[in-house]
């Protein structure tokens, strides 16, 4: 059986489908509203999330094969609005989970797949702060937990009594040293760590404690780690890309080191990554932090500050800024642009205090990093100030707004997609799907005063100023769940109405979108095209 989940609107809204793999029939079993994709417990029932009136998934209710959706029992309902609950399958085959959290908090429940009832026990119960994430190995759980320890450690625990009273230690804590995921093998525990922006894969033989760290050659790159399906195996399935290099998906024995070459990103109209400088270095932002920041140019382009220069960042969630490959990007390098990523604060990028220090009350330090790797672009000699592009997607639409907001004059285009850029009203707005369970990160303003006055202090919307302003181009799209679209229609508006030059502002709606671009599979690269023309127009 073949269970698949479908989106063709772009609202995350899904319909959940299975099909007969031998025959090519569909069954009748049709779910609806389904947030994401569903598990399968075994070969004859399924579990899934489903979504409430706003959009928060609830309920997780498990189906069984030829019966009707609409008697599928719950098992689980979350009763905190700012709780997102979703289900997953332990690699070890023997558990399922449902998963609940919101930006720094987690509860896990496990159940296992051969139990008919499907009755669900807690690993430990939820402590504001606390996450942890577990996997089963043998007669016990391994779990990784910022429990103590801000940059995570991975601790055991026995099967029979999970709670965090009989947590112990596996891999320490390390201040610095970013935990981001872990795969427990039969004979190996494999994590993938970022320090300094860097990712390091490091593997663990369970034999005897030993350790390796997998090395690579250049000065910045992505890396993931992939568990398949099997628990015991020695074979680890990753990848590998730098912002010149391709994507190269490696598998690696782990008891050899032997590497083999799988599957190689393909780029049709030809690439040699040896025509490209790929660097990293280090910008100083306000208050004397050090700001990776990730630099690609043609090995051709003069480094004496007359090309025009992008300048990418994000900078929420945790979420690192992986120094990965990209191939519209060589649209414009070819062209003669710089192209940059600034691993700034409110990512993960220098470990879990990095975000922390870019969260709540200290937001304002992303967008001040963000400021200082433009003007490190300039003092470097990589570009010159009003001829860098700063472009930002989702929070990183607020990034944008934000600098452009406190620094017109250094930038020479704004490029915001999806933008966050009503954050005071869209923070105090409880009946939006992502309110209650985004406080975490940016702060209630209907209950902290000191909140309010941070957003109020930062939000594009309300600090657009009579002042001249750089292009704009800005996108949206009608279905979009996470960021309505209204929110850039204001901003859009207010700019045009407020600034006191003519630069155009570009305001394109896509009504077949959501938060993550057009649902076709090839609709991303008419917006990629419209974007990279404009910036050819303006600083090209």
């Amino acid at each position: 059986m073949l269970m698949l989940s479908e989106d063709d609107t772009g609202n995350e809204d899904y319909v959940l489908r299975i099909r007969n793999a031998d025959t090519g029939e569909w069954l009748a079993d049709t779910i609806e509203r389904v947030y994401g994709g569903a598990v399968w417990v075994d070969n004859e029932r399924l579990l899934y999330a489903v979504r409430d009136d706003a959009f928060r998934p609830r309920w997780v209710k498990v189906h069984v094969l030829g019966s009707d959706p609409v008697d599928d029992p719950v098992v689980y309902e979350e009763a905190h609005e700012g709780f997102f609950v979703s289900p997953g399958r332990m690699l070890s085959g023997e558990y399922v989970y449902i998963h609940g959290s919101d930006h720094d908090t987690s509860e896990v429940r496990v159940a296992r797949t051969d139990d008919q009832d499907l009755e669900f026990t807690l690993i430990t119960a939820r402590d504001q702060g606390v996450e942890y994430y577990p996997e089963h190995h043998g007669d016990r759980f391994l779990i990784r937990t910022n429990l103590d320890a801000v940059d995570f450690r991975i601790v055991e625990a026995p099967v029979a009594s999970p709670g965090r009273e009989h947590w112990t230690d596996v891999i320490p804590h390390e201040s610095g040293r970013l935990i981001e995921g872990f795969i427990p093998f039969s004979q190996h525990l494999v994590r993938l760590v970022l320090q300094d922006a860097l990712p390091r894969i490091v593997i663990r033989s369970l034999a005897d404690g030993s350790e390796q760290t997998l090395a690579f050659d250049e000065e910045a790159y992505s890396l993931g780690i992939q568990s398949g399906y099997e628990q015991d195996t020695t074979d680890l399935r990753f990848t590998y890309s730098s912002m010149s290099t391709p994507q190269r998906t490696y598998d690696i024995d782990l008891a050899t080191g032997e590497r083999t070459l799988r599957k190689e990103q393909v780029i049709p109209s030809g690439h040699d990554p040896s025509h490209y400088v790929v660097r990293r270095t280090h910008a100083t932002s306000h208050d004397g932090e050090t700001v990776p920041v990730t630099i690609l140019h043609h090995k051709d382009t003069p480094v004496d500050g007359s090309a025009p220069a992008v300048l990418y960042g994000y900078g929420a969630y945790g979420y690192s800024m992986p120094a990965g490959f990209s191939p519209h990007r060589f649209s414009v390098v070819d062209r003669g642009f710089v192209y940059a990523l600034a691993h700034i604060r409110g990512g993960s990028d220098k470990g879990y205090a990095w975000y922390a220090d870019g969260s709540q009350h200290d937001r304002p330090n992303t967008h001040h990093d963000f400021i200082a790797a433009g003007e490190h672009l300039v003092s470097e000699g990589y570009t010159s100030t009003g001829r860098i592009a700063c472009h930002g997607r989702s929070a990183g639409g607020l990034l944008v707004g934000a600098v452009a907001n406190m620094r017109p004059d250094l930038w020479g285009l704004v490029m915001g997609d999806v933008p966050f850029v009503d954050a005071l009203n869209t923070m105090s707005d409880t009946g939006l799907p992502l309110t209650p369970p985004e406080w975490p990160l940016w702060g209630n303003p209907l209950e902290d005063e000191a909140a309010y006055e941070t957003i109020a202090g930062y939000s594009p919307y309300d600090n657009i100023a009579e002042v001249p302003y750089p292009p704009f181009f800005v996108t949206a799209g009608v279905s979009d769940p996470r960021v309505t679209y209204w929110e850039a229609a204001k901003w859009v508006a207010r700019l045009r109405a407020t600034m006191t030059n003519d630069a155009p502002v570009l305001f394109h709606v896509n009504v077949d979108a959501g938060h993550f671009g057009d649902a076709g599979r090839f609709g991303h690269l008419k917006e990629d095209a419209a974007r990279i023309a404009f910036l050819l127009h303006v600083l090209g």
